[in-house]
C-alpha cells in the first residue's frame, strides 16, 4: 500500500503579504508586490523595482531574545516555520522534537552574510571581525536557524540548486517522510533581498529595465517582457504522512500526488530553447501521480518574464499536454511576486494549494501584448473561478535543474 503525504500546514512572508490570507488576497485581485527598493540603494542602477517584504518585523514571530546578529534571510525562514507550526497546530506535546524535521530550499541565503564579513575583514583585519557574525555566513544558516526556533532535531537539511530549491526542498521532505524517518517536515524556501544578488543580476543584464529605454515590469508570456524583476519571500508547508495527520485529527489542506527531477546539461546555453528534459520532467512527475492531462486543472508556471525562459516553458507545455495545452489554465504569480529565486517553487506551491481549497486560479498580470511563441491560456489580469483538483507546479532553472510537483484536492476515499 502506497503512503499518502498531506499538507497540514501553510506559511508565506511575502511582497503579497504577511501571512497566507493576505497573500492570496493580493494575488487574486492582481495587487502586485513590486515596488521601489527600500532597503539598499539602487539609485546607481537603471533597474529600482523589487518585490520587497515590507513591514516586516522578525521580533514579532521570534521575540527580542537572540535575533540581533541574524540576518535577514534566516530571520525570514525563522519567522515562517514558527507560523506554519501555528498554522498547523503542531506541538511538541503532539509531536517530540525528534519526530519533527526541516528542510529549506537556499541558495543565495548567506551571500550578504558572507559579504559583510569578508569586507569586515579587508577593511579593519581579520582580528576586528566580529565573531558572532560568522555563523550567519554557512549556507545551511537559514535552515538551522529555523530548528533552532523551533525545536526541531528530527532532520535539518538546506537544498541548493538554484529556482529549483523550493521545489526540490518539498520533495527531499516527501521522500525522507516515505521512508519513515520522521512525523512532520516543515519543508520549502527562502530567499530575501540583497545588494550582492541584485547587482548580479543587473549586471548580467538579466533584470527589467536593465538595458536603455526599457519598460521596467514584469509581465510572463507578455511580448513587453525584458528581463525579470527581483523579489523576496519564505513559504514553507507542514507535510505528513496521511495516517499520522489522521491521528491527530489535522486539518488537511492538500496532498501531494507526484513529483519528478530532470537536469538539462544543455542549459550552459541561456538562449537555448530546448525542451525534452523539461516534458520528461512533467512526464515523471505525471506518472508518479497516476494522472493523466486532462486531470490537471491548472498549472503555476516558473515563467519570470525572462525573454526566452517564457518562450521554453510554453514550448515544453505544448510538448507534453499536445492538445490539451491550450485547454489548460496557466497563470505566472512572479508577475505580482518578482522572481524570488529559491522560494519561488514554495511560494507557488502555497498559491496552488490556496486555488484547491478556494476554487479560484490567480491571474498573470501584466498581460496587454500577446507574443505569437507564447500561445496559451495564461488567465489573463483577472482571476478565475474554476473548481481545482489538481495542479501541476513548475520550476525551471536557468542552471538546468528542472522540477514538477502535483499537488492535488485531498480526497478520504
Amino acid at each position: 500500500m502506497s503512503i499518502r503525504l498531506v499538507i497540514t500546514g501553510m506559511s508565506i512572508l511575502s511582497p503579497l503579504g504577511l501571512n497566507k490570507d493576505e497573500f492570496w488576497h493580493n494575488l487574486t485581485n492582481g495587487n502586485s508586490g513590486i515596488k521601489d527598493v527600500t532597503l539598499f540603494d539602487v539609485s546607481r542602477y537603471k533597474s529600482k523595482k523589487a518585490g520587497e517584504i515590507s513591514n516586516f518585523d522578525a521580533k514579532e514571530y521570534l521575540g527580542k531574545k537572540g535575533i540581533r546578529h541574524i540576518d535577514r534571510t534566516s530571520l525570514l525562514a525563522s519567522s515562517a516555520a514558527k507560523l506554519v507550526m501555528e498554522d498547523a497546530k503542531i506541538t511538541h506535546e503532539i509531536y517530540g522534537e525528534e519526530d519533527l524535521g526541516i528542510v529549506i530550499g537556499s541558495t543565495y541565503g548567506s551571500i550578504d552574510s558572507i559579504s559583510s564579513f569578508d569586507l569586515e575583514a579587508l577593511k579593519e583585519g581579520p582580528s576586528f571581525v566580529n565573531p558572532m557574525d560568522f555563523p550567519n555566513t554557512v549556507l545551511n544558516a537559514p535552515a538551522s536557524r529555523a530548528s533552532i526556533f523551533c525545536k526541531a532535531t528530527g532532520l535539518n537539511s538546506t537544498i541548493s540548486t538554484g529556482v529549483t530549491s523550493g521545489l526540490d526542498a518539498i520533495i527531499y521532505a516527501s521522500d525522507f517522510l516515505k521512508l519513515k524517518r520522521v512525523k512532520a517536515v516543515l519543508a520549502g524556501g527562502v530567499h530575501g533581498l540583497t545588494p550582492d544578488i541584485f547587482w548580479g543580476a543587473y549586471k548580467s543584464g538579466i533584470l527589467s529595465g536593465s538595458k536603455n529605454g526599457s519598460l521596467e515590469i514584469s509581465a510572463p508570456f507578455d511580448k513587453r517582457r525584458n528581463g525579470f524583476i527581483l523579489g523576496e519571500t519564505a513559504a514553507l508547508l507542514v507535510i505528513e504522512r496521511l495516517e499520522d495527520a489522521l491521528k491527530r485529527d489535522a486539518k488537511i489542506y492538500a496532498e501531494i500526488k507526484g513529483y519528478g527531477n530532470t537536469f538539462n546539461p544543455k542549459k550552459i546555453n541561456h538562449d537555448l530553447l530546448d525542451t525534452e528534459e523539461g516534458a520528461r520532467c512533467i512526464s515523471v512527475a505525471m506518472k508518479d501521480a497516476k494522472l493523466k492531462s486532462n486531470d490537471i486543472s491548472y498549472i503555476s508556471a516558473c515563467a519570470n518574464s525572462s525573454e526566452t525562459g517564457d518562450i521554453m516553458e510554453t514550448r515544453v507545455i505544448e510538448e507534453y499536454f499536445g492538445d490539451f495545452a491550450k485547454q489548460a489554465p496557466i497563470s505566472a504569480i512572479k508577475s505580482m511576486s518578482g522572481e524570488c529565486l529559491d522560494a519561488s517553487g514554495a511560494m507557488q506551491c502555497v498559491a496552488s494549494i490556496m486555488a484547491i481549497n478556494n476554487g479560484v486560479i490567480p491571474p498573470t498580470i501584466n498581460y496587454q501584448e500577446k507574443d505569437e511563441n507564447c500561445d496559451l491560456d495564461f488567465v489573463p489580469n483577472k482571476s478565475r473561478e474554476l473548481e481545482v483538483n489538481n495542479v501541476l507546479i513548475n520550476a525551471f532553472s536557468d542552471t538546468g535543474n528542472i522540477s514538477s510537483i502535483i499537488i492535488s484536492k485531498y480526497s478520504n476515499e
